[in-house]
């Protein structure tokens, strides 16, 4: 079953987002701006089901592969 994403993009006072932690000059960020993940999204829905437990989204798996492979 593909993950539900929330849309919600109203900035929390309290909370700030991930990405506004994080220093935007590292090369692993500069490279995620510049990943195709629509591409790898459309090419993978098709492995994951409609039933069942909400799956892990598929950028996350992409990424984590991409990344074992560079360590």
């Amino acid at each position: 079953m593909l993950p539900n994403t929330p849309k919600n993009n109203q900035p929390n006072f309290f909370n700030g987002s991930l990405i506004d932690m994080l220093d935007n000059n590292d090369p692993l960020i500069a490279l995620s701006y510049t990943m195709p993940w629509k591409t790898f999204e459309d090419s993978f829905a098709s492995y994951y089901s409609d039933e069942g437990r909400p799956a892990k989204p598929i950028r996350l798996m992409v990424g984590l592969l991409l990344f074992a492979k560079t360590t």
